[in-house]
């Protein structure tokens, strides 16, 4: 499984880029008749062109990844298929059916028919391991919840015993997952869809968690997904764990897919930039154009004062004169006329006058 998910790591970090220029190259030969000149790498038209080529190529990876995890848990089968039972078999007829398969696969019945190797009693052993996983209830319910894997678990009797063990191994796997994810995001990685990745992965862990705690399988599962596959198609009904295993395999592939077609839906001119870089680039523009705007203002501003007092230029007397007339006007006309100063004037005067005699200044 892990050697599973580096090969599927590596294609995805290096099979759509190769693939996109290889199609590419075949587009330009097929569309472009010999003699006029193909779009030059690095203009606007060549951008364009491998932008679309690349999203096809990753949405139809995208499909193939889907139908390759279909298909390996498809392959691994399951004890009910193995036995030739449905899901809904009885202890009776589970019983029945190993009998009759053990009169075709027994070791005893094989070698004195001509011989038996390895191969033929290690398919005996599963045949029973199935048959004595399915007739014991307890073990049945682990089973369809997390797989094949539960025959391994030890010390493990009641229903309890076995829902614990497979909690224990289900919340480090999704903790992992989460601190994976954010350590990725602190690197810059994975910023495309960042919300609908975090909350992809919650709603699975309480699908899984809801799953494997129920004792019947989930609606969906049971009354749509099953009855359609089985109804309309060849393909064998889903099992708990293969639906659990393969929401799993289709959210990694999803976040990648994602990470790469995600920056390429943007406009030409906005590729390259994170989500959020478009805001704070603008603000800042803004604030630079701002500043500016106010140094050019106050610079005027300087140039124009010294454009009138270039008059007075020389005499100390009028100048202290025409500064001192200036701030008692600023005082007036600029901070009296503020709403904040006239508010709090008025307030002020509103205490002074309460104890006033009447004919004082300032009382009514």
């Amino acid at each position: 499984m892990a050697g599973n998910n580096v090969l599927s790591l590596l294609g995805w970090t290096f099979l759509p880029n190769l693939v996109t220029g290889f199609v590419q190259s075949i587009y330009y030969g097929l569309t472009i008749r010999a003699g006029d000149r193909k779009p030059a790498p690095g203009t606007p038209r060549h951008a364009e062109h491998r932008r679309r080529i690349h999203i096809l190529v990753v949405s139809l990876y995208l499909l193939y990844t889907i139908y390759e995890a279909d298909y390996e848990l498809r392959r691994a089968s399951t004890y009910y298929a193995d036995l030739g039972v449905p899901f809904s078999a009885t202890e009776r007829d589970i019983k029945s059916r190993f009998r009759r398969l053990a009169a075709l696969h027994h070791p005893d019945k094989l070698m004195s028919s001509g011989g038996v190797d390895s191969a033929d009693a290690d398919y005996f052993m599963h045949l029973k391991t199935a048959s004595d996983t399915l007739v014991d209830p307890a073990r049945r319910f682990a089973y369809e919840r997390f797989g094949p894997d539960i025959v391994t678990w030890k010390h493990c009797v009641t229903v309890h015993d076995y829902v614990a063990r497979g909690v224990q191994i289900l919340i480090p796997y999704y903790g992992f997952a989460a601190l994976f994810m954010y350590v990725l995001g602190l690197l810059g990685y994975l910023d495309w869809g960042r919300y609908w990745r975090w909350l992809t992965l919650v709603v699975l862990c309480v699908f899984e968690l809801h799953t494997v705690t129920r004792p019947s399988f989930p609606r969906f599962l049971e009354h749509v997904i099953n009855p359609i596959l089985t109804r309309f198609t060849s393909h064998p009904p889903y099992l708990p764990f293969q639906a659990i295993n393969l929401a799993r395999k289709l959210s990694i592939t999803l976040y990648i897919a994602f990470s790469q077609i995600g920056p390429l839906l943007q406009p030409p001119d906005q590729q390259g930039t994170k989500p959020g870089e478009k805001s704070e680039k603008h603000l800042l523009q803004n604030l630079d154009r701002l500043e500016q705007t106010a140094r050019s203002m106050d610079i005027d501003a300087t140039r124009l004062m010294e454009l009138e007092m270039s008059p007075f230029a020389g005499d100390p007397e009028v100048i202290n004169s025409m500064r001192s007339k200036l701030k008692e006007w600023l005082v007036q006309n600029t901070i009296r006329a503020d709403p904040m100063v006239k508010d709090a004037l008025g307030r002020s005067f509103q205490k002074r006058r309460v104890d006033a005699p009447a004919g004082a200044k300032g009382n009514r």
